[in-house]
């Protein structure tokens, strides 16, 4: 007699690996296509720092206002349309030659959004580096 069963061959056990490499491609999948993409802007904007003591300012900047219709004015002056090109050739007209002028943009709460970046946009193309936007105190505040 024999108790041991010899003469009976037992089957290793072994691991199915196909289930596994399902799972692996489902989540490579999903990582690719949650996966958000960082996009770079093309305008660079240079936050204001406080500071304790006051600089004295040696260029008078340029005032830039966008009423609520979204016309511009330059330094007080109305620009013939609200066009691009016109609003450039203003702006290159008032700066000059000096890209280093400062430029005050203000803008009204209900301006549209779109002059707001067209005036910004403008600024960048003639290569202006001190850009700064005005903002005044709310009244609850």
């Amino acid at each position: 007699m024999n108790f041991r069963g010899d003469d009976k061959r037992r089957d290793e056990p072994r691991i199915d690996l196909t289930p596994l490499i399902d799972v692996v491609f489902i989540l490579l999948l999903f990582f690719m296509v949650t996966t958000t993409f960082n996009r770079q802007s093309e305008l660079k904007v240079d936050l204001p720092e406080a500071s304790t003591r006051a600089e004295p300012q040696e260029k008078q900047p340029v005032r830039l206002v966008i009423d609520a219709d979204g016309h511009y004015f330059i330094n007080g002056r109305e620009v013939v349309n609200t066009r691009g090109e016109t609003l450039i050739a203003a702006l290159r007209e008032a700066v000059g030659e000096d890209a280093a002028q400062p430029v005050i943009l203000q803008a009204d709460a209900k301006t549209p959004h779109q002059a707001v970046v067209t005036a910004m946009d403008a600024a960048a193309k003639l290569g202006i580096t001190r850009l700064s936007i005005a903002t005044s105190l709310s009244e609850g505040q």
